[in-house]
C-alpha cells in the first residue's frame, strides 16, 4: 500500500494530503539519471585505465608470448653468433697459421651486427619490427656462414698440398743426439769465442767429433755448397720452399752439391772445423722469410716432449759459442 504523506498547513490548521508537482518530478528522475551517467562513466573510464578488456587481454597475452619467443630466438642466434666468431678466430689464428695463410679481413666477411639489450630492443619494436631485425640478423649471419664455407674450401685446398709443406719444414736434428749431450751452444746473445764480446748467435751448435754425419731436416734444393769465405768455412745451404732455408757450417767435408734434390734424413756432409771455428762442432740456422729462427723449435719430429722440454733448457743456458 502506497504511503501517504500529509503536512500540517498553518493556514487552514488542518492536515493536509502532501502532493509533489509533476515539474518537481521531472527533475528528480533527471537528476539520478545524470548521477548515474556520470557515475557510471567515471567507474568505467577507471576500469579502462587499469583493468584490460577482454581483447587487450588476449593481444596483451599474444604479445607477451611473442617478446618471450623472440627473446628465445635472440638468444639462440646470439649463441650462434658466438660460434660463429669462435670459428672465424680458429680459421684465422689456428687453421691459416697451420697452413701459413693470410687470414680473411674484417672487411671480407660481414661485421656483427651492432649489440643492444634484449629487453630494451624488444619493448622499443612492434612485431613487424622484430621479424624484421631477425631476418636481419640470419641474413647476417648466412653471410658471414658463406664467406666462412669458402675460406674451409680454400683450407681444404691447402691440405693437399700439407703433405709436401710437412716434408719441407725443418723437423729433425741435424746430427745424431739421442741423448741429447751435444747441444753446446744455444741460439741468442752468447760470448764471442774470438773477439770474447757478446754477440747475437742465430743458430745452434752442436759439439761432434770430426767425421761425424750431418743430415738435411728436410727435403728442399741445395742452394750453397761449399767455402764461400763468410766464417762458415765448408758449409751447405738448403732452400726448402714455402719461405725456409737451413744453413750447416764448419763441415769437415761436403758431400752435397749445389743444385741437388735433398730429402730429409739424407747425409749432407761431415762435422769439422773449418772457418771462425773454435772446434769441432756443426752450427745449425734456421730461416723462414730470410729471418733468422731458433732451430730448437724445429725439432719435433724425433723428440718426446719430455726431451723437447730437455732439449729447450739446455738450449737457453748462456755460455760461449763454438764460432
Amino acid at each position: 500500500m502506497k504511503k501517504i504523506k500529509y503536512y500540517y498547513n498553518p493556514n487552514t490548521l488542518r492536515y493536509e494530503k502532501l502532493e509533489t508537482p509533476l515539474r518537481v518530478k521531472l527533475l528528480r528522475a533527471l537528476g539520478f539519471i545524470a548521477g548515474s551517467l556520470v557515475t557510471a562513466l567515471i567507474i568505467v573510464s577507471i576500469a579502462f585505465q587499469y583493468l584490460d578488456s577482454p581483447k587487450e587481454k588476449i593481444l596483451r597475452q599474444q604479445y607477451e608470448k611473442a617478446s618471450e619467443n623472440y627473446e628465445v630466438l635472440s638468444g639462440n642466434v646470439h649463441k650462434l653468433q658466438q660460434q660463429m666468431t669462435e670459428l672465424e678466430k680458429r680459421d684465422n689464428d689456428v687453421y691459416r697459421a697451420i697452413f701459413e695463410a693470410s687470414p680473411i679481413p674484417d672487411s671480407a666477411r660481414v661485421k656483427e651486427m651492432e649489440q643492444i639489450k634484449e629487453i630494451q630492443l624488444v619493448q622499443a619494436m612492434d612485431a613487424d619490427d622484430l621479424y624484421s631485425d631477425i631476418i636481419t640478423t640470419l641474413n647476417n649471419l648466412n653471410k658471414r656462414v658463406a664467406y666462412q664455407k669458402k675460406s674451409y674450401d680454400d683450407i681444404g685446398g691447402f691440405i693437399k698440398n700439407k703433405e709436401i709443406l710437412l716434408a719441407c719444414t725443418p723437423a729433425i736434428q741435424p746430427v745424431s743426439n739421442k741423448d741429447l749431450n751435444r747441444i753446446a751452444s744455444g741460439f741468442g746473445y752468447r760470448i764471442d769465442p774470438v773477439y770474447k764480446t757478446v754477440k747475437m748467435h742465430a743458430g745452434l751448435d752442436f759439439a761432434a767429433p770430426q767425421g761425424t754425419p750431418i743430415y738435411a731436416t728436410a727435403n728442399g734444393i741445395v742452394k750453397q755448397a761449399g767455402n764461400t769465405g763468410n766464417g762458415f768455412g765448408n758449409h751447405v745451404v738448403i732452400n726448402h720452399g714455402y719461405g725456409y732455408e737451413t744453413l750447416y757450417g764448419h763441415m769437415f767435408r761436403v758431400k752435397a752439391t749445389a743444385g741437388q734434390h735433398i730429402k730429409r734424413g739424407e747425409i749432407i756432409g761431415y762435422v769439422g772445423s773449418t772457418g771462425k771455428s773454435t772446434g769441432p762442432h756443426l752450427h745449425y740456422e734456421v730461416h723462414k722469410n730470410d729471418k733468422r729462427l731458433d732451430p730448437v723449435y724445429f725439432f719435433y719430429n724425433d723428440l718426446s716432449p719430455e726431451q723437447y722440454d730437455r732439449l729447450l733448457k739446455m738450449a737457453a743456458a748462456s755460455n760461449q759459442s763454438f764460432d
